[in-house]
């Protein structure tokens, strides 16, 4: 997902006490369960961090004098977009609860 439709999804951006036998009611080891939810949050977090620099090149100005600071409004505006999104971690258990996550178990 792009961080825009995390945004459209209203996901809860507050950590919230979650019942653990949710987590392990599909390959009964919470553990595995955690370290697939680890992964993802990862993944997530690169992929928006990725996109966040894309779109802050759109707003980059080359100027030839490098001792000045310009605040561009819309760089500010879109840090804030991102500052206000929730954390990976919180995507990924949004992902795994939806049934959006798809793993491989080696074992098996």
């Amino acid at each position: 997902m792009k961080s825009n439709e995390y945004h459209k999804a209203r996901i809860n951006p507050l950590a919230i006490t979650r019942d653990l036998r949710l987590f392990d009611s599909e390959n009964d080891n919470i553990y595995k369960t955690i370290a697939i939810l680890s992964k993802r949050a990862n993944q997530i977090a690169t992929d928006m961090n990725e996109e966040f620099k894309e779109r802050v090149k759109e707003f980059e100005k080359r100027e030839d004098i490098i001792d000045e600071v310009f605040e561009n409004k819309e760089q500010i505006e879109l840090a804030r977009f991102y500052e206000h999104l929730p954390k990976p971690t919180i995507l990924a258990i949004y992902e795994f609860e939806q049934d959006k996550i798809f793993y491989k178990d080696p074992e098996n």
